[in-house]
């Protein structure tokens, strides 16, 4: 048995993975309800398709998500610097796509309990211990549960990280706000299928949905936001904020924003230095292991392999020690890149 801290993107996709090899798997996620915050969008690249294809659950994601085939890319003037295609043209069914969040965690949620495996939602987990062989987490409730193997897929402030090793680093800013917004009736048109890119003032995307709305992101290069800040700040206010900024190019961009009827503000931070993914019997994926800033939009693709990975390496190893060495042999290179790549993009020299 497996327990699963967290029943996010990584999490439910590693129980989904457990559960193609056989291993049985229960999520522990500390939120007691569904969130129905439509919430910030995102991408999945072609990798995190193929991801999801190994887990049978391409289908089911595609679904809920929209097609992106070509990325368009120009700057404040206007001017396009290039046109490129996006994922894998020789199939497209593990293209790149466009969801929310929620509906992407949401779905996988859903294939995940459809499948038979449990998910104990008002779990928020507070201590682990280990002893002969078996893992125990206890949670705030009192309640506890064992197993043999506990990941933790508990995101960016991951509790289980700081159980494995007390002097992990914390997150860091990363330099940039990002803003994602929802507009209507901008005026504006592009191919649904089309990722509209704008270097200019700051670096803006946009896309135009089959519904004619418009879902959009603007990463700032400024001070990290106090969590006040955040949590007072309103759609008027960073709209204002951000046409002040944006009304100089000669592009779309402040014209979406001005039409935007809800806008969402975050800091972007990563994780560049998690020396220790696992101990004992317990290891950490996803943001919990190695957060990149969204700059590379590999986030959730990066957290779907990981629970491919690691689910393949617990079936074949013949114990859990030697199955999380081999698990991070085969990732922690590859995230490291993403990070560094996603930190490059999210410097103040950088707009892209």
């Amino acid at each position: 048995m497996v327990l699963i801290i967290g029943g996010g993107i990584a999490g439910a996709a590693a129980a989904l993975a457990l559960g193609k090899a056989a291993i049985d798997a229960t999520i522990y996620e500390a939120h007691p309800l569904n969130s129905h915050d439509r919430g910030a969008f995102l991408t999945l690249a072609s990798n995190g398709m193929h991801a999801l294809r190994q887990l049978d659950a391409d289908a089911v994601i595609s679904a809920v998500s929209a097609p992106l085939g070509t990325m368009r890319v120009c700057n404040g003037e206007g001017h396009e610097i290039a046109t490129v295609p996006l994922g894998d043209t020789d199939d497209p069914a593990i293209g790149y796509r466009y969801l929310t969040r929620a509906d992407l965690c949401s779905a996988l949620q859903r294939e995940a309990k459809s499948r038979g495996i449990r998910i104990e939602r008002g779990k928020r987990l507070i201590e682990v211990t280990c002893h002969r062989g078996r893992v125990t987490a206890v949670f705030s409730d009192g309640s506890r549960a064992s197993g043999d193997v506990l990941i933790g897929a508990d995101g960016l402030n991951s509790v289980v990280r700081t159980i494995i090793d007390p002097t992990a680093s914390a997150p860091r800013y990363a330099g940039q706000r990002i803003f994602y917004g929802y507009s209507t009736d901008t005026g504006v048109y592009s191919a649904p299928d089309h990722f509209q890119v704008i270097r200019g003032s700051a670096a803006f995307g946009y896309i135009v949905t089959g519904q004619n709305d418009t879902w959009w992101f603007c990463r700032v290069n400024d001070a990290e936001l106090g969590r006040d800040e955040i949590t007072s700040g309103t759609t008027a206010r960073w709209k204002a904020a951000l046409i002040a900024r944006l009304r100089d190019d000669q592009t779309p961009a402040a014209g979406i924003v001005g039409a935007a009827h809800r806008i969402m503000v975050t800091n972007a931070y990563d994780l560049p230095d998690v020396i220790r993914w696992h101990r004992d019997h317990m290891i950490i994926i996803g943001d919990a292991a190695h957060a990149a800033s969204p700059a590379t939009g590999q986030g959730a693709s990066m957290a779907l392999e990981d629970a491919v990975v690691l689910a393949n390496s617990l079936r074949d190893a013949p114990h859990p020690a030697s199955a999380f060495i081999r698990y991070e042999q085969l990732r922690r290179d590859r995230v490291q890149a993403n990070i560094t790549a996603s930190a490059r993009m999210s410097s103040p020299v950088d707009r892209s």
